[in-house]
């Protein structure tokens, strides 16, 4: 009696273990079908002062290239994916062209084994960004104000300083004003002494 008793216990206890062992591994299938993100670089919610050349996403599973989809905006939702994502094993890394500081936004698509749609997001912050370009050589070059040229100053022709008048004579008619005077005088001396001549 004794030994069936302990037969029946064991055939349970076997029974007992398959069954819990049945029921550990079942929810372990599908999980294993969902994907899903392990880590990043950046991390989520990290603050970066020097931005990376490449941002890397890193799964439970192998992402497929053709249902896996990453894409990076910056502040005012500008582009900052910089070309196509790249893979590796169960990472998946794509360019970085960082712009201004501000927050960045790295959102991904991918699809598991089992089909089921896989969505998420990473977000960090760039402290500090990149200088404004400088302006190409075609842009228009601004029209500077003409300088004003002096006007022309029309001078006036000097006027020649005339010359000493000289007279015909050589400079020699100066000596004749003194000699007529003095014949002058005589005449009239002469023609005095008539008149007190002829009173008498």
């Amino acid at each position: 009696m004794g030994g069936r008793v302990a037969r029946t216990a064991r055939a349970w206890l076997v029974v007992l273990g398959v069954a819990a062992g049945v029921s550990l591994l079942s929810p372990a299938a599908p999980a294993a079908a969902h994907n899903s993100l392990t880590g990043s670089d950046p991390k989520n919610g990290a603050r970066v002062a020097t931005a990376p050349k490449r941002i890397e996403l890193r799964f439970l599973a192998t992402p497929k290239e053709a249902t896996t989809k990453v894409t990076v905006t910056g502040p005012d939702n500008v582009v900052a994916t910089g070309g196509a994502p790249t893979f590796s094993g169960k990472r998946v890394s794509v360019p970085f062209t960082p712009g201004a500081a501000g927050l960045y936004i790295v959102a991904y698509q991918l699809a598991s084994d089992d089909g089921h749609p896989i969505k998420g997001e990473v977000r960090f912050t760039l402290t500090t960004g990149t200088p404004a370009e400088a302006p190409s050589a075609s842009a228009a070059p601004t029209t500077a104000a003409p300088t004003p040229t002096a006007a022309p100053t029309s001078a006036a022709p000097a006027s020649p300083t005339p010359a000493a008048a000289v007279d015909d004579d050589g400079g020699t008619g100066w000596l004749w004003a003194p000699v007529a005077v003095l014949v002058l005088a005589a005449l009239a001396g002469g023609l005095l002494l008539r008149r007190r001549a002829g009173r008498r």
